[in-house]
């Protein structure tokens, strides 16, 4: 049975983070936690949102980790709790939002936050006591302002999924503005990031005709706008299209991922400095090789249908057409530029074969299906 549901509020233009304080108010926030990081902070862009928020107390953890860890969230939940909080504002890329939802669980639920955790059963017990999130985004990336879900470095080291509906933003504020200062090698990853979520969730096997549709329409306006917003930060027409396709990745989430983010996944807990959406770069030409003979793929021609979004001539330059633009875009030109090596890959897979993402690709992968996939990625 198909499961369509879209249900974020989402402000979305040039200046909406002026409208924080408005939406603190309509959805009961009185006294936030402003959940960020150092980088956002430095940047200046914090206190934009803070300016958006005159008259209301507010509380401010900024120690979010590149890669959001439990005891980051530990660390929150305890000024949330002494500060009296009653609600969270996350400002940031998806550490910071991913952070945030991992608050609002720890926050209003008892237990280890593992309990929490999709691959363990935890999607139930996540309950309507999770605190409200507002999400304001400051990359084009990720999407989680608009998804569902949170991912996690928890005490153990591995990095899981957190999936709820109860985690889903209240509110969205997309300004594009605020993306302007990002740099290029950021606005690069970030953005291949919200194409790899764009390619993978429309070859998803599951039948969710709007969700294709949205994640086509930002695969066009991701690819189209990439490399001009990387080349020129400051050109506020491409920076609008990639927060565009980055949320619409996001929208799409719920047909699920695939082979590329198990692996970027279980990789980004082996060695937490990597970053994801550059692994999610890295992994595309050797997920789509491999998806390519897919019974869905091949009868909905989705691949061919993803070259036109493209203006590619046919779907088999997909891959290459991929490692060209990250080439352009001053990415690595694979794994080993990355210090990955072979020895590796065993611990990779084995995370791979565990995450929550492996059984939704439009092709299950086998351990050394994996392997390949690994080695083609080098």
């Amino acid at each position: 049975m198909a499961f369509i549901y879209y249900v974020t509020q989402i402000q979305f233009e040039f200046g909406a983070v002026k409208l924080l304080k408005q939406e603190c108010e309509r959805v009961g926030i009185t006294r936030p936690l402003v959940v960020t990081d150092p980088g956002v902070k430095a940047a200046g862009v914090l206190q934009k949102a803070l300016d958006a928020l005159p008259g209301m107390t507010v509380a401010v953890f900024d120690q979010t980790p590149s890669n959001p860890t439990e005891a980051a969230v530990r660390a929150a939940v305890e000024m949330y709790k002494s500060q009296g909080c009653d609600g969270l504002i996350a400002v940031g890329g998806g550490s910071a939002i991913d952070c945030a939802k991992g608050i609002a669980i720890a926050a209003t639920h008892e237990g280890p936050l593992t309990h929490y955790a999709t691959i363990e059963g935890g999607s139930p017990r996540i309950t309507e006591r999770a605190a409200p999130l507002i999400a304001v985004p400051t990359t084009s990336g990720t999407g989680s302002e608009v998804a569902r879900g949170a991912i996690i470095i928890v005490d153990d080291h591995r990095k899981l999924g957190f999936h709820s509906w109860h985690l889903v933003p209240k509110t969205a504020i997309c300004d594009p503005e605020l993306t302007l200062g990002l740099p290029p090698g950021l606005t690069a990853a970030t953005g291949m990031d919200a194409i790899a979520h764009c390619m993978e969730t429309f070859m998803s096997a599951a039948f969710n005709p709007p969700a294709d549709g949205i994640a086509l329409d930002g695969l066009t306006r991701g690819w189209a706008n990439i490399e001009q917003a990387t080349k020129n930060g400051s050109d506020r027409d491409a920076r609008l299209h990639m927060m565009s396709a980055s949320m619409q990745g996001a929208m799409a989430f719920q047909k699920g991922l695939g082979a590329v983010h198990s692996l970027s996944h279980s990789l980004g807990g082996v060695n937490p400095r990597l970053h994801h959406g550059t692994l999610n770069a890295m992994f595309l030409p050797a997920v789509i090789r491999f998806n390519a003979t897919a019974e869905s793929v091949q009868k909905e021609k989705r691949l061919e249908r993803m070259a036109h979004a493209m203006g590619l001539a046919a779907a088999g330059d997909i891959p290459e057409a991929i490692r060209d633009m990250n080439a352009r875009l001053g990415l690595p030109t694979g794994l080993a530029a990355m210090g990955v090596t072979d020895a590796m890959f065993d611990e990779i897979i084995k995370g791979a074969m565990a995450d929550h993402c492996h059984k939704t690709n439009p092709r299950v992968a086998t351990q050394e299906e994996y392997r390949d996939m690994l080695k083609q990625s080098l």
